[in-house]
């Protein structure tokens, strides 16, 4: 796989349909240990969304007279022009509206996430790596039930796919290139996704998707320092011509993720329920919403963007010839003197604990009915 722009042998990939390959004798014993730490902590943040000891989705929330998110979360009720039109009970049913459609899309990313995932264990040509990726597909699985249920609980079903989201996962899933799969997902879409838990846990008033968001990022801590591991040992590595190519790419992927993952366009269904066409939504939010206030937003710690562009300058991927084009929307310097930890990675390191006792708990419920 000539595109796959690695240089540690961890990485190594084949092509997809090059199944033999994995069937050579000589590969099995070329295990690498660069993942057995976080192959090994699996055992210590396992959770069961099936199972009421970790989250029970039966606990009831009042969508009718309470939001599940403050009105500070929802750029539509921010807007003065969009929240005149509305009642006080339409004002509420708009914003849990809106976060059905957010929902939606991190379970539709938890799903990218494990057809991804399931994809790299058909290139990956390294036991341990491969050992890793299949371990991260069956943590993506339980990701896309827990956000299915709570759905379920919420709302019934989920919203469609946002067009920007499906598009970036579609190619992420499919690409041959296995560093676009690695700093994609491993990094971008996951550093994006801790984000967006940081603040869900951060701001939401339904306490069962704060926990449901916690549990989500003590998984998801992980996943993110698989793509830090690649960054260590590929980027520095790199010729002029790959990191311009890898460099190029992410920066690309950063400006349409920019612009175009959270957009007017895409909630219009949720709009037409209040009779407000979409398009003057776009331009209401617009006009109230200009780039000193998209500047503003990418302040606080957990803008979803910011952590994107933290992980991205950590990794050694932006250099000072892409870095113009991150500055105009953050202070690069403070950027870069706040270390490499990202939001979320506390609240994963605490519900690891929390993890740990249940399943050490479990562990000796089980021993004792054994010995009955």
């Amino acid at each position: 796989m000539a595109q796959q722009i690695t240089y540690d042998k961890a990485y190594d990939a084949v092509a997809p349909e090059d199944f033999p390959a994995m069937l050579e004798v000589p590969r099995y014993g070329r295990r690498s240990d660069a993942f057995d730490s976080i192959i090994s902590a699996t055992h210590d943040h396992f959770w069961d969304p099936l199972d009421k000891n970790y989250i029970d989705f039966d606990l009831p929330f009042d969508l009718v007279n309470r939001p599940i998110m403050p009105d500070e979360a929802i750029v539509e009720l921010r807007c003065e022009a969009v929240a005149s039109r509305l009642d006080v009970r339409q004002k509420i049913q708009l914003s849990n509206d809106v976060t059905h459609w957010s929902i939606s899309n991190l379970l539709h990313g938890e799903q990218g996430a494990l057809s991804l995932s399931a994809s790299l264990c058909h290139v990956l040509l390294d036991p341990g790596a491969q050992e890793y990726a299949a371990n991260q597909a069956r943590e993506e699985a339980r990701h896309v039930t827990g956000f299915t249920r709570y759905i379920a609980a919420r709302w019934g079903a989920p919203l469609p796919v946002g067009k920007t989201i499906a598009t970036v996962l579609a190619d992420l899933v499919s690409t041959p290139e296995v560093y676009k799969k690695i700093v994609g997902m491993q990094m971008l879409v996951e550093g994006i996704a801790m984000g967006a838990f940081a603040t869900l846990n951060a701001k939401t008033n339904d306490p069962v998707l704060r926990r449901l968001v916690q549990l989500v990022m003590s998984d998801e801590a992980f996943h993110h320092r698989f793509g830090r591991l690649w960054a260590a040992k590929t980027i520095r590595y790199l010729s002029d011509e790959e990191h311009k190519k890898v460099e190029d790419w992410a920066a690309q992927t950063f400006q349409m993720l920019l612009f175009n993952l959270i957009n007017t366009e895409q909630k219009q269904v949720i709009y037409a329920k209040y009779g407000l066409d979409w398009e003057w939504v776009r331009d209401a939010v617009r006009e109230t919403f200009g780039d000193e206030e998209r500047r503003a937003s990418l302040k606080e710690s957990t803008n979803i963007f910011r952590v994107l562009i933290k992980t991205l300058l950590h990794a050694g991927i932006i250099t000072s010839r892409t870095a113009p084009l991150y500055a105009v929307w953050v202070d690069m310097d403070e950027l870069k003197a706040e270390g490499d930890g990202i939001p979320g990675d506390i609240v994963a390191d605490e519900m690891l604990m929390v993890l740990r006792e249940i399943n050490a708990r479990r562990r000796r419920i089980g021993a004792k009915d054994v010995a009955a």
